[in-house]
């Protein structure tokens, strides 16, 4: 069993940064890759960003792609997404969400959620 915790959004402009962090709780967090959702008001959940349970292979959306970094330190059972030139299309819940074995985009495929982080871009 894994726990998820995201924490580290809030309201920032547009422009800026924000560090979200997923600390898990639980045994062999290394052994789980990891994704990045995020849902805003009114619209589906969409994939943001995934790494593999080694940190060696990470994947984006297009939407995100040179703007966002996913990482992790299985040290800290915690997987970091720095997100930089934020525009308001960015704003939504952030979901981190974890899978015994490879990475994917489809979030039907992992098991664990954490509650969510809401993160508001202001123009």
């Amino acid at each position: 069993q894994v726990q998820l915790v995201e924490s580290g959004g809030g309201l920032v402009q547009a422009g800026g940064s924000l560090r979200l962090s997923c600390t898990a709780s639980g045994r062999a967090f290394g052994s789980y890759a990891v994704a990045w959702f995020r849902q805003a008001s009114g619209k589906e959940r969409e994939f943001v960003a995934t790494i593999t349970w080694s940190g060696v292979a990470t994947h984006y959306a297009d939407s995100v792609k040179g703007r966002f970094t996913i990482s992790r330190d299985n040290a800290k059972n915690t997987v970091y997404l720095q997100m930089n030139s934020l525009n308001p299309e960015d704003t939504a819940v952030y979901y981190c969400a974890a899978r015994y074995g490879t990475s994917t985009s489809g979030a039907l495929l992992y098991d664990y959620w954490g509650q969510g982080t809401q993160v508001t871009v202001s123009s």
